[in-house]
């Protein structure tokens, strides 16, 4: 709380906040303006961003068995920027409000889901083709993006592209309890179904001769990624390797074990998106960086890094 252009120490910010929550202070000062209503939404914000991208990402690797998924490789995070997009330059969200451009991504996002499991169910549902269906999905909604970027006000195009690129900069108390509700949802059901996808990583077949319902487990996982994913990008954009980076760095230590990668990958994912908001808005201050270049400038070199370093296949 206490980064940022405007200086304030770290005792200044806590005795901000006790006073505050306390009632001890009235009326408002600056310094009460700059952490109630700006940086602690933002850190809220971003701790329930990192814990869902990771949580998601977490769950997809499961059920791809391969380390480098996560919702935006499947297309359902860029199927929710698509509609996200479409509100904000239609003018929906203006007109509706939050909840409006919430619901329009959610939406959207559900469309490379049901593309992915309808093809699942024509040919045989291997997590090769689910990825490159996922891969052909996201390409035709960041093309069908850019159209209308290209003929849209210069206003909504600034907000398509800052949310493209990722930024905390939007969250406030109004969109922290959607974040919040989708998120703990959307976590929910992916521990519910920790052990099945842990019985799922010997296989399909393996997994239905142990007694899981493949088809269910997940339909039941892709729907909670589509949820939490949706959410998260609607407020903060596409923040990228999060999702990706996460999960991977937790399993190297802790296993696939799913009862624990999964809420390990939250707790990481969280850290590692506070660690990239704080770098965001220190390293050119006054300006603040949108967080998803920081993410991006982290998480690809450190990829990369275990890539290098890693002595063993993971599955």
């Amino acid at each position: 709380m206490s980064l940022g252009s405007y200086g304030l120490s770290f005792i200044e910010s806590y005795q901000v906040l006790l006073s505050r929550l306390l009632h001890l202070s009235d009326p408002e000062t600056v310094k009460e303006h700059v952490i109630m209503n700006i940086r602690l939404p933002r850190i809220i914000g971003g701790i329930l961003a990192g814990i869902g991208l990771a949580v998601a990402g977490s769950a997809m690797q499961g059920i791809m068995k391969n380390p480098l998924a996560d919702p935006y490789t499947t297309g359902i995070s860029t199927g929710a920027g698509f509609g996200a997009a479409v509100a904000i330059i239609g003018g929906i969200g203006a007109m509706f409000g939050d909840v409006a451009i919430i619901l329009n991504a959610f939406i959207f996002s559900l469309i490379p889901m049901f593309v992915i499991m309808s093809l699942s169910k024509m040919r045989k549902p291997t997590p090769s083709m689910m990825i490159l269906a996922g891969i052909a999905t996201m390409y035709i909604f960041s093309a069908m993006t850019t159209l209308m970027m290209i003929s849209a006000d210069a206003n909504d195009v600034q907000s398509v592209y800052m949310w493209t690129v990722g930024t905390l900069d939007k969250v406030t108390w109004n969109v922290i309890p959607y974040m919040l509700i989708s998120v703990v949802f959307g976590c929910l059901l992916l521990v519910w179904k920790a052990k099945e996808l842990n019985v799922m990583s010997i296989g399909d077949e393996g997994a239905v001769g142990l007694g899981v319902n493949v088809e269910k487990t997940r339909k039941i996982t892709l729907f909670a990624i589509s949820i939490t994913a949706a959410t998260i990008v609607s407020f903060t954009g596409v923040i990228g390797f999060v999702g990706m980076i996460s999960p991977h760095v937790v399993r190297m230590f802790l296993g696939s074990d799913h009862r624990y990668l999964i809420p390990a990958s939250g707790l990481f994912g969280a850290t590692l998106l506070m660690m990239a908001d704080g770098v965001a808005r220190t390293i050119v201050a006054p300006t603040i960086l949108p967080v998803g270049v920081i993410t991006a400038f982290i998480g690809g070199p450190l990829f990369l890094y275990l890539i290098i370093c890693r002595k063993k296949e993971i599955w």
